[in-house]
């Protein structure tokens, strides 16, 4: 007979599985309303003062301007300036907001919205189900958020769609780390190095995206 903490712990998984099945149906239900989706990435502390603040919110702008809906973590930051591009551009303008104890909140640009309890499935929905991704400077969870997306690109797990890094200062010394480390010895495939792209061009971001998803 399983023991009164073995029957908990089942009983506890399954309320785990069926509020995560609930989130994923949430949020599905949000992404089929907006065709063209593009994920922006990057950290929660970036001040409104920064550069890279200015430069999220006006590439934001600009996917607004060509009818892609913007998909953040829904936070402050470099989330806050890509939400308020696309809203103050009168696009689309998701966020996939986590409930933590003490720090993140909602920013107040987003056009829709969902909080999910589990970082897993928010990933997921952040992930899956983009035309593109834009990564600008941010902290562990920005590059695990990178890596995660660049294997299954590299492994043909998702489709592809162009990985866009924003940022030449923050991003050349890991550029520089890949190719010395990961390609030329043989880690990595000659071609994976070609899976992102480094630019601060907010038309030529613009215009990568728009070649992969025509109007």
């Amino acid at each position: 007979m399983p023991t009164a903490q073995t029957v908990k712990a089942i009983e506890d998984s399954t309320s785990r599985l069926r509020s995560s099945d609930e989130e994923f149906e949430k949020a599905f239900k949000i992404l089929q309303k907006y065709p063209r989706r593009v994920t922006i990435f990057g950290s929660a502390r970036t001040h409104q003062s920064d550069k890279y603040y200015k430069l999220a919110s006006d590439i934001a702008s600009r996917l607004a301007a060509h009818k892609y809906a913007v998909v953040t973590g829904g936070g402050g930051g470099i989330m806050e300036a890509a939400n308020r591009g696309s809203s103050e551009s009168k696009g689309d303008s998701i966020g996939f907001n986590i409930i933590l104890p003490h720090e993140q909140q909602l920013n107040l640009h987003t056009t829709d919205s969902l909080a999910f309890h589990y970082f897993f499935t928010r990933k997921v929905m952040m992930t899956f189900y983009a035309d593109a991704y834009i990564y600008l400077p941010g902290g562990f969870g920005t590059l695990d958020e990178f890596f995660e997306v660049i294997t299954l690109i590299q492994t043909r797990k998702i489709p592809y769609a162009p990985i866009i890094l924003v940022g030449d200062a923050y991003w050349r010394d890991l550029d520089v780390f890949l190719k010395r480390h990961l390609l030329q010895s043989g880690l990595i495939s000659p071609g994976d190095e070609e899976l992102y792209t480094i630019t601060e061009d907010v038309e030529e971001i613009g215009a990568i995206i728009d070649r992969v998803c025509p109007v």
